[in-house]
């Protein structure tokens, strides 16, 4: 199944409950107390027909799936609840790789966004949003997507792997990620303000308002 077909066949169940349909597709949410982290994109995997990947990020050959959550802040406005991985972060490989031919870029035209309300840690319902892709076509996100690549990368040449930090990047921000605080992988992760202009494209008031709130 191609990107173009997966997005089509998504968008054909925006605002259905993907809690129900973990139970019409026999997808576990909770066994034995624990939350099955990827549940819900399992949900949209089955419903394309899809054979459930074990990985934490589908990878479908010319496609790759993310589920992102939403939240409804205390206006009862919706935004996006946390930031979201794209890839490690291979200090070899990104010293020695332009933005161009990145492995980050790669990644980032295969990405299929799936948006799902978030309402508790409970799990009990869970509404499909949206579904969208980053808008690498806009020049000016190209254009800062790929100087926030050249930080992280003049970052490793200069300072040191150990130098990144979170606090990099303004829709691109490389953190640590894995168990443990004491972790020294790093990841590229999509800011909450990035992935709020792809889910939310016509809402540029909002995002700049929210922006510092939001920014994790």
């Amino acid at each position: 199944m191609e990107r173009t077909e997966a997005i089509r066949n998504i968008k054909k169940i925006v605002g259905q409950d993907l809690r129900e349909l973990a139970s019409n597709y026999n997808v576990t949410v909770f066994k034995d107390g624990k939350k099955n982290k990827g549940w819900a994109g399992h949900v949209i995997e089955r419903y394309l027909g899809l054979p459930i990947n074990s990985a934490q990020s589908p990878n479908f050959g010319s496609w790759e799936l993310k589920t992102i959550c939403l939240k409804y802040l205390r206006d009862r406005t919706l935004t996006v609840k946390e930031t979201m991985a794209i890839t490690m972060i291979d200090p070899y490989n990104v010293e020695r790789t332009e933005f161009e031919n990145s492995h980050l870029l790669a990644k980032m035209q295969k990405i299929v966004i799936a948006a799902r309300i978030w309402e508790s840690q409970l799990e009990k319902k869970s509404i499909l949003y949206a579904t969208t892709i980053f808008d690498l076509v806009d020049t000016e996100i190209f254009n800062q997507v790929k100087a926030d690549y050249n930080l992280v990368r003049e970052t490793i040449i200069t300072k040191g792997f150990s130098a990144l930090s979170g606090k990099l990047g303004v829709y691109i921000q490389p953190r640590t990620k894995g168990a443990g605080q004491g972790s020294t992988s790093r990841a590229f992760y999509a800011r909450v303000p990035f992935l709020m202009q792809s889910i939310f494209p016509t809402l540029s008031t909002y995002f700049h308002k929210y922006c510092d709130l939001t920014f994790l």
